[in-house]
């Protein structure tokens, strides 16, 4: 089943629009069947824009690793006329998917979170059998309404990339699948797991390292005050405890019984060693309370307990209650643009209490735009625009409080984040390398409070650990 991806993480605060599917006009019966061309087709089609927007993990090893198990479980699929790909995906969120016609995808993100083959057999084995039965093409009849949600959501989100991604998929991320065909999803996979060799007894660790994952990210939410990105409300009801899925597990030990493992679990922690972990290198780097931004060059300090929240081809930081946002941009400045012109063109508004100053050794611009569109809608916003001229590069920062309408309450820490701005030194991009998963082996005394305080992991150490 599809977890949040972080990219679209926005789509958690808007889930209020998902009863319009609700008035989708249902097609008529059998209207969902589709030729097999048809499928490939599709999810060839999908399969682009996913890579395009989430990059492949670059590492072959892992890569055939991943490809490696997923193919032994689909060979003993009920569909062999599909050529399956398996695609681990640099993105750091605990997520896994698939697309009609076998395209089946785990993020880095996940693989951290798994002790064992078994258990990463345990998430491709259910995105097999998704494909296997269909669920994504039975639910075409109501294609039309996740088409119009993604669009909602595109706005509400100011991401196109939710309705980029097409509306099929991007119905699988919105929603996910209904309880009955998570739990045909959960038997045919564990039948495709014992046939493998692995003990479909995984399933249930699995499930509890990703609810334990989500309790987190609950608890974590509440005290931001914001909403929780998790399975989609799915795990909170995961009938783990179900009679059926309590037999499948016990049929499929049956057919596995004898067999044993394939690989122990050391092996599989062997291959996670040195997996990079946290957000993507091309999106940014944050060590303390300091952002880098090795791809342009720059970076910023922002206040101590926010957190990053980054889109596309910019940085976010967001308040702990998430009731303010600071933002940094870049844009190419093409032909002799006066500050306040690039001003104009990416601020815009009514400007006030500008002036021309010089941050991070750089010509800018600082001021209060009283009504700029920001992540919570029209508000005022302080704002500087700064010029590199030997790069012809304009850097936009700005700053912005949900409940201001003419005061802007965080003024004091936008006003300290513009002015943290910089240019990265050579010591800079050595601080901005990836982190890596580390696999350690615990000794007496070895204390996850000492892991915790010793590690450069921000904003929740202990739990994350």
């Amino acid at each position: 089943m599809p977890l949040s991806i972080k990219t679209l993480r926005a789509l958690a605060a808007y889930a209020a629009w998902l009863p319009l599917l609700a008035a989708a006009c249902l097609l008529p019966a059998g209207a969902g069947a589709m030729s097999v061309e048809k499928e490939i087709k599709m999810g060839k089609e999908e399969h682009q824009k996913i890579i395009g927007t989430f990059g492949i993990y670059r590492n072959s090893e892992l890569q055939d690793y991943v490809n490696e198990v997923g193919q032994r479980l689909a060979s003993y699929g009920s569909r062999p006329e599909l050529d399956y790909t398996f695609t681990l995906l640099d993105d750091d969120t605990v997520n896994a998917f698939a697309l009609p016609g076998g395209f089946i995808y785990i993020t880095r993100g996940l693989m951290a979170h798994l002790n064992s083959e078994a258990q990463m057999a345990v998430v491709l084995g259910h995105e097999i059998a998704h494909v296997t039965e269909k669920h994504a093409i039975k639910r075409q009849r109501r294609q039309k309404g996740a088409d119009f949600v993604n669009q909602v959501l595109a706005v509400y989100t100011q991401s196109a990339a939710v309705y980029e991604l097409g509306s099929l998929f991007g119905g699988v991320l919105i929603r996910g699948y209904s309880r009955d065909r998570e739990l045909e999803a959960d038997e045919v996979g564990a039948e495709l797991m014992a046939k493998a060799g692995y003990s479909p007894l995984a399933m249930m660790e699995t499930i509890d390292i990703l609810k334990a994952n989500d309790q987190i990210e609950i608890v974590q939410a509440r005290q931001e005050d914001r909403k929780p990105n998790v399975y989609h409300g799915f795990l909170s009801t995961h009938p783990d405890h179900d009679t059926r899925f309590l037999k499948a597990l016990e049929k499929s030990a049956e057919l596995s019984e004898g067999k044993g493992e394939s690989i122990m679990p050391e092996e599989y922690l062997k291959k996670l060693n040195g997996l990079a972990w946290g957000p993507s290198r091309r999106v940014g780097v944050i060590r303390g309370t300091t952002y880098y931004y090795p791809r342009i060059g720059v970076k910023f300090s922002f206040p101590a307990g926010w957190r990053d929240e980054p889109v596309s081809d910019k940085l976010q930081v967001i308040s702990q209650k998430s009731d303010a946002i600071f933002s940094l941009a870049h844009a190419r400045v093409i032909g002799s643009s006066t500050l306040e012109e690039m001003t104009q063109q990416s601020i815009g508004g009514d400007i006030r209490e500008a002036r021309e100053i010089t941050i991070g050794g750089l010509p800018a611009l600082l001021g209060i735009s009283d009504r700029a569109e920001t992540f919570y809608g029209p508000r005022p916003v302080r704002f500087a625009v700064i010029y590199d001229k030997r790069r012809l590069t304009a850097y936009i920062l700005w700053g912005a409080g949900k409940y201001d309408l003419k005061k802007i309450a965080n003024d004091g820490d936008f006003i300290a984040t513009i002015f943290s701005f910089d240019r990265m030194s050579n010591e800079d991009y050595k601080a901005a390398t990836e982190l890596r998963v580390q696999v350690v082996r615990a000794e007496e005394g070895t204390t996850m409070e000492q892991l915790a305080e010793e590690s450069p992991i921000t904003n929740y150490p202990l739990d994350k650990l």
